[in-house]
């Protein structure tokens, strides 16, 4: 049976469900044919982001959060996201960056305490 939009975003919706549900491997899978025929789609590229963070694959994870970020530099949450991909990478001063973009951005209490602007340890 042929793909259609309507199948995308079935499969977009499920993935949603696979990674709530703790399967970011089946989320990639069903995402990877979306964003083949959509390459464009933000949002899905941002849910398989969050799904190679979910499967600890750091690397396709910080590409995607970057390729989002191309696109959409004023997006909180994927600095946010990009930011704990380098911190779980052991790159702190990457993630120091991202961190404080997305609290400048949207001043959420998670994003502010991340950026520990009030620090006098991240100023040196």
């Amino acid at each position: 049976m042929p793909e259609s939009p309507e199948t995308h975003i079935i499969d977009y919706r499920a993935a949603e469900q696979l990674l709530a549900a703790r399967d970011p491997r089946g989320a990639v899978k069903l995402l990877d044919s979306v964003i083949a025929s959509h390459p464009e789609n933000t949002a899905a590229r941002l849910l398989r982001a969050r799904a190679f963070f979910a499967a600890a694959q750091l690397r396709p994870a910080e590409l995607e959060f970057e390729l989002v970020l191309e696109r959409e530099p004023d997006n909180a949450f994927a600095h946010f996201a990009l930011a704990r991909t380098f911190e779980r990478a052991g790159r702190p001063e990457q993630a120091k960056r991202h961190f404080r973009l997305a609290a400048a951005l949207e001043p959420k209490p998670e994003y502010l305490e991340a950026a520990r602007f009030d620090s006098k340890a991240s100023d040196t």
